[in-house]
């Protein structure tokens, strides 16, 4: 169970550090500094949550790469099923006090959506998104397994490398679908703004859960090809 705890722990990091930068400093295209700081917002909690609680749980944080790391042999069907429960949970717990934060400060949520993803940067082009998204995700997930793998042998940089690959897909990605690469993150969002009158997010939520998990597929079997 320290694990899935571990998970639950992680997720909810990922979205109050990760969302709530968005939330704060919005995603001014024009200016772009809204974009530079929500991505290194996500890409730092996630070199932060790798070197805690990644000898507990590997540090998945999200569905995603769960099941790249199943696909590759990496995790039971159990655990899967586990750490992807959990990851919900702990993204649900994550938006939850966003929104109490927000919402007892007086604070402005400059995203409209808790940081929620949404296809406005696609001009709501449902294909665009999948796209967008599974290129995404199948490019973190591949630098995971690689730079995971007992092969590779990078050791303690390895949280530090998935951090910046993170970083780098949200430099490109917010503006175009807010970047999700991440199905957990997505949901925790989307479900707790719809609970509170915003129901649009939850309307393109099912773009941010196949997408992510498609490119997390895909990952796995060009990895597992490559690898041989």
């Amino acid at each position: 169970m320290k694990k899935y705890l571990a998970e639950c722990i992680g997720t909810a990091t990922l979205v109050i550090l990760g969302c709530g930068t968005a939330m704060l400093v919005g995603c001014d295209a024009a200016a772009g500094s809204g974009y530079l700081l929500t991505a290194l917002a996500f890409g730092l909690t996630i070199v932060a949550m790798a070197y805690s609680i990644g000898n507990i749980s590997g540090c998945h944080i999200n569905p995603a790469v769960s099941l790249g790391v199943l696909l590759t042999g990496g995790m039971s069907k159990k655990d899967f099923v586990g750490y992807v429960v959990s990851q919900c949970v702990g993204a649900l717990a994550g938006a939850l006090i966003l929104k109490a934060i927000f919402g007892l400060g007086g604070v402005t949520d400059l995203t409209g959506g808790l940081g929620s993803n949404g296809l406005a940067g696609v001009g709501g082009n449902v294909l665009a998104g999948l796209l967008v998204e599974v290129v995404l995700t199948f490019i973190f997930v591949i630098a995971i397994l690689g730079v995971t793998s007992k092969k590779a042998n990078h050791g303690s940089f390895a949280g530090l490398v998935i951090g910046l690959t993170l970083v780098v897909v949200h430099i490109l990605g917010i503006g175009l679908t807010g970047t999700s690469v991440n199905p957990a993150r997505s949901f925790g969002p989307a479900l707790v703004a719809a609970l509170t009158g915003n129901t649009e997010p939850l309307g393109a939520l099912w773009v941010f859960i196949v997408g992510p998990m498609a490119g997390a597929a895909l990952a796995a079997g060009v990895y597992k090809t490559l690898e041989k």
